[in-house]
């Protein structure tokens, strides 16, 4: 069965798959060594994995894409889900599913960045700094989010 129904929404999981695998081969096609890859292809000078790494790197590419996909889709269809089960203020809620959705999506441009940069610091700094402080911004929010679902539980179960 495609739905899931709860007291407050009914989920048609057909377009959350449909868009995830579409996204996931986009994703894993346009990564740097992919054949979309171009744009933002590894420095000639990098190193090259070994035939026992490489397909322990494409698996995590996979992943990655796979991730980019999910997080796409909870961008598009997971806002409903994260508004049914808030009881925190509209901004906070709407914050906590874009934080969320950043969790899945960023790993994928992330590491591809990472490859396309090579050993430039500059860019390596510009990288760390550009997903790694919104990474931890997006647990804060996640966090403070989780912590208001708990004090609302709690306050019920008085």
């Amino acid at each position: 069965m495609s739905t899931t129904t709860n007291a407050t929404r009914t989920i048609n999981w057909k377009p959350v798959l449909a868009v995830t695998l579409v996204l996931t081969v986009v994703a894993v096609l346009a990564s740097p060594n992919g054949p979309l890859g171009g744009f933002w292809r590894p420095p000639t000078d990098s190193p090259v994995p070994t035939s026992a790494q490489l397909p322990l790197f494409i698996l995590l590419n996979i992943a990655e894409g796979l991730a980019f996909g999910l997080g796409v889709s909870f961008l598009i269809f997971g806002y409903p889900m994260v508004q049914a089960i808030s009881p925190a203020s509209t901004s906070l809620t709407r914050a906590a599913h874009l934080s969320i959705a950043w969790l899945l999506i960023n790993w994928w441009p992330h590491d591809s960045l990472h490859m396309h940069n090579g050993l430039n610091l500059g860019g390596l700094l510009g990288i760390e700094y550009g997903f790694h402080t919104t990474l931890m911004i997006a647990g804060v929010i996640v966090a403070y989010f989780f912590l208001t679902l708990l004090r609302q539980k709690q306050a019920e179960s008085r």
